[in-house]
C-alpha cells in the first residue's frame, strides 16, 4: 500500500470535535440493534439487499485474520481524490479487497456478524455447498463485534475462507444489510445475481451457485 506501516484499508480524518464521532458510534449501535432484532425474530426487514444486476459496491477491508486496523475503504473507481485511493487499488495478504474476489470469476458474499447462531450455520452451510464449485471463491464479511470475537468464531468454524472486518457498519449500509444472514451472489467482475435474506435452504443454494457458475 505505502512505505509506511498500514493502519488498514483506510485512512479517516481525525474528527475535529467529539460530536460526531459520538454521531457515528449512537449510528453503528443502531444499526447493530437493528440488524440483530430482525435476525433473532427471523424478519426480512425492508431490505431485499443489492438490486440483482447493478455493479456491486467496491470495498477492501481488513480480515479479521490480520494485523490491519482500520474502516473499509468503500471509495469506489472515479471518486477518489486528495491522495485517497479508491478501494481495488489496495491490496496487501491481510485485505478483503471486492474487485480481485471477481476478477475472471464469480463469487459469493455473506454477511454475518461475530457471534454463534444462524448466521454462523449459514455461512458453513454455503462454504459447504460451494465446496463443488472450485471456481466459485466464497467470503464473508463481519458487521461490527469485537475482532476478538470474530477470530473465535473463524477459529471455532475453521473457516479457511477471508472472512473481514466491517467496525464501523458503512459496508453493510452500502450493501443494505437489514437481516443476517444476507447472502450476495456476484458475477466475474462485480455485478449481482442474486441475494439471499435470511436463512436459505440447500436446494436454493445449490441452484444459485449453479446458475452463477454458468454465468461466470
Amino acid at each position: 500500500m505505502s512505505s509506511r506501516p498500514p493502519t488498514g484499508p483506510s485512512q479517516p480524518a481525525q474528527a475535529k470535535t467529539r460530536l460526531p464521532g459520538i454521531l457515528l458510534i449512537a449510528a453503528l449501535v443502531l444499526l447493530v440493534a437493528y440488524v440483530t432484532y430482525n435476525t433473532a425474530t427471523g424478519e426480512r426487514g425492508s431490505s431485499t439487499g443489492p438490486l440483482v444486476g447493478a455493479a456491486m459496491a467496491e470495498f477492501a477491508a481488513p480480515l479479521v485474520t490480520s494485523s490491519l486496523q482500520g474502516d473499509v475503504n468503500v471509495t469506489q473507481r472515479g471518486a477518489a481524490s486528495g491522495g485517497v485511493k479508491a478501494a481495488c487499488q489496495l491490496h496487501g495478504a491481510g485485505v478483503l479487497n471486492s474487485c480481485e474476489l471477481v476478477r475472471g470469476h464469480g463469487a459469493v458474499l455473506v454477511f454475518i456478524d461475530s457471534s454463534e447462531g444462524r448466521c454462523a450455520d449459514t455461512l458453513d452451510q454455503v462454504v459447504q455447498a460451494a465446496e463443488p464449485f472450485p471456481a466459485l471463491p466464497v467470503a464473508a464479511v463481519v458487521i461490527a463485534g469485537e475482532r476478538s470475537e470474530a477470530r473465535a468464531l473463524v477459529a471455532s468454524h475453521g473457516w479457511k475462507i477471508p472472512v473481514a472486518e466491517d467496525r464501523d457498519g458503512a459496508l453493510a449500509n452500502l450493501y443494505g444489510v437489514a437481516v443476517c444472514p444476507q447472502i450476495v451472489y456476484l458475477k466475474a467482475g462485480g455485478v449481482v445475481a442474486g441475494v439471499t435474506v435470511g436463512g436459505v435452504s440447500g436446494a436454493e443454494l445449490n441452484r444459485q451457485l449453479r446458475a452463477l457458475e454458468r454465468t461466470g
